[in-house]
């Protein structure tokens, strides 16, 4: 569930850390993957396409969160 720019997880809220370039490139590669591995173009290990694709969508990447990585504008 979004919650005010972030993912709410077990009451915790992420703050959306990926911008809107970011998110549209991983969006496309997460569905490139998926669609190699279901055309049979790839094998299996194309399923990671889903981590790519959800972060996409959600907003938020847990891996920037200890490098304070943002890609998305800052707040005002």
């Amino acid at each position: 569930m979004r919650h005010g720019g972030g993912l709410a997880f077990k009451g915790k809220v992420m703050q959306a850390n990926v911008g809107s370039i970011d998110r549209a490139i991983r969006i496309l590669v997460g569905l490139g993957l998926i669609a190699a591995t279901l055309f049979g173009v790839i094998g299996v290990w194309g399923w990671i396409g889903v981590v790519p694709l959800a972060t996409g969508i959600i907003g938020t990447c847990p891996a920037y969160l200890p490098f304070g990585i943002r890609t998305c504008a800052a707040k005002k």
